[in-house]
């Protein structure tokens, strides 16, 4: 006996002497939606792209470390009769505590970058003398070195600026540079330990 059965889409599908059941299942798989971003919140107009204010503990800090350091290697240089030393490294010290995590503040490049200066600045004295031409040339040979050298710090060419203007004793001055450069490095080491929520210092060493 032959039996018609109603499929779901309401076609009777003709059966021989076996009933058969067909069953369609279709399945709808909806994609998750992403939540929409959070609105953008504008800054105000006035303020810039300018990083903003430190803390006023990161701030103090800073300053104090600075400060310290300086006032050490004026000290150190007064004993030596160097005084020279202070430009350069001011600069360095500013560097390496307001921007620890920078390239041009690691180890590396505070006291490479220094020394390369240093040979340069010589090197340049040797041939022409102490004058403004020399310090210009020693400087522009620092900032090639330095990039060459993969330790890139600008305030070592003023070290090569003051060699080739003053003429310093290498005896005396290079020993003293090193130091300053290694006691500025573990200056902001200490910092980085002591402050809470400091950047850690040194990225690299080498």
């Amino acid at each position: 006996m032959s039996i018609d059965i109603a499929a779901p889409d309401n076609t009777t599908i003709p059966t021989g002497p076996t009933t058969t059941t067909t069953t369609t299942t279709t399945t709808t798989t909806t994609a998750a939606v992403p939540p929409a971003p959070a609105p953008a919140v504008p800054r105000p107009r006035r303020a810039g792209r300018a990083p903003a204010r430190p803390a006023p503990a990161a701030a103090f800090h800073s300053v104090g470390a600075v400060t310290v350091v300086l006032l050490g290697l004026v000290a150190l240089g007064a004993l030596l009769h160097e005084p020279v030393l202070i430009p350069p490294l001011a600069a360095s010290a500013a560097l390496v505590h307001s921007a620890p995590t920078l390239p041009l503040s690691q180890p590396r490049s505070v006291v490479l970058g220094h020394l390369l200066a240093a040979g340069a600045g010589y090197a340049a004295l040797a041939v022409a003398g102490a004058s403004a031409w020399t310090a210009a040339v020693a400087a522009g040979a620092t900032l090639g070195l330095t990039h060459l050298a993969r330790t890139p710090h600008a305030p070592a060419c003023a070290t090569a600026v003051v060699i080739g203007l003053q003429a310093p004793a290498p005896a005396r001055f290079v020993p003293l540079l090193f130091g300053a450069t290694v006691v500025l490095v573990l200056m902001e080491l200490a910092v980085s330990r002591i402050r809470r929520g400091a950047p850690t210092y040194p990225a690299y060493w080498w």
